[in-house]
């Protein structure tokens, strides 16, 4: 399995209904994209000083790469990425993926 953790710095004038349609434009993926798994949306509730700004963040599980890599290109995640990406610090400089192998040992 893949977890595709996504670590974003949303715009201060992006309020939490945006915030919320964006999540629904992510989770509807899951309806058009085979091996897309669960996905979780928190703010960061870490009491470390390590953030750097990242003040939101989600994961989505894929069943395994093939799974991840469709969902890259899909033109639905393309949409929906790109609305995220509009409404961040900066574009995309206030974005971070980091994809975790969770089948190695």
């Amino acid at each position: 399995m893949i977890r595709h953790c996504v670590f974003v710095r949303f715009r201060n004038d992006i309020g939490v209904d945006e915030r919320k349609a964006i999540h629904a434009d992510l989770e509807a993926l899951r309806s058009v994209i085979n091996g897309m798994g669960t996905v979780r949306f928190s703010t960061n509730v870490s009491p470390e000083p390590f953030a750097r700004g990242f003040s939101h963040g989600f994961t989505i599980d894929f069943r395994d790469a093939a799974a991840r890599d469709a969902y890259l290109v899909h033109e639905a995640h393309q949409r929906a990425g790109a609305r995220l990406v509009a409404a961040l610090e900066g574009g995309t400089e206030g974005l971070m993926v980091f994809d975790l192998d969770l089948t190695k040992k």
